[in-house]
C-alpha cells in the first residue's frame, strides 16, 4: 500500500487522538532534533503500518495506530533540566500510560504498546505483535530524528490532515 493510503487509515483509526487537546501539547514539545512529538508519533505510526504490511504480519491494525499515537502520550518537555526529566527513557511510558488513560479507551494491546515501548530501556519484554512493531518503528524513526533530521512528506500530509480531522 503506498503512503498516501497509510494518512488516510491513520486518520480513520486516530482522528479523536489527532484533535485531543494532548496532541496539541504534542506539537510544541520537541522529542529528537526537530521533530516534535506530535511529527515522532505520527512518523512511528506510518513506520507500524509499514512494517506490518510489508512483512505481512497480522495485526490489529486499529489498535496498533491507537498505541503507536499515544506511546509518547507524556504532555511534557523532558529537554527542561529537572531531576524527573534525567531518567525520562526509564519513566516516560508508565506516565504516557497515566495520561492516555485519562482521556482514551484503550485495550489491552494499547496499553501492552505504550508502558513496553523502550523495551530493551525499561526490562520487561512487549507482549503482543503490535507493540514489538511499536518498538522497532521507535528506534528506526528516533534515529532517523536524532542522526539524519530525516522528515518524511508523509508526517507533513498527516500533520495537515489531522487538523482538518
Amino acid at each position: 500500500m503506498d503512503k498516501i493510503r497509510y494518512h488516510s487509515v491513520i486518520i480513520k483509526h486516530g482522528a479523536d487522538i489527532l484533535r485531543s487537546e494532548g496532541m496539541e501539547i504534542e506539537k510544541k514539545c520537541i522529542q529528537h532534533g526537530s521533530f516534535s512529538v506530535y511529527d515522532h508519533s505520527l512518523f512511528v505510526t506510518s513506520m507500524c503500518l509499514r512494517i506490518s504490511r510489508k512483512l505481512r504480519i497480522r495485526v490489529n491494525e486499529k489498535a496498533m495506530i491507537r498505541g503507536a499515537l499515544l506511546h509518547d502520550y507524556f504532555l511534557y518537555d523532558w529537554h527542561e533540566p529537572t531531576k524527573a526529566n534525567r531518567i525520562h527513557g526509564f519513566t516516560h511510558p508508565v506516565i504516557a500510560l497515566r495520561n492516555a488513560e485519562k482521556v482514551f479507551h484503550l485495550g489491552k494491546i494499547e496499553k501492552n504498546m505504550i508502558r513496553r515501548h523502550m523495551f530493551p530501556l525499561t526490562p520487561i519484554p512487549p507482549r503482543y505483535r503490535e507493540s514489538v512493531i511499536l518498538c522497532v518503528a521507535d528506534k528506526i524513526c528516533a534515529t532517523y530524528e536524532t542522526v539524519g533530521g530525516f522528515k518524511q512528506k508523509l508526517v507533513k500530509r498527516i500533520r495537515r490532515a489531522g487538523t482538518n480531522a
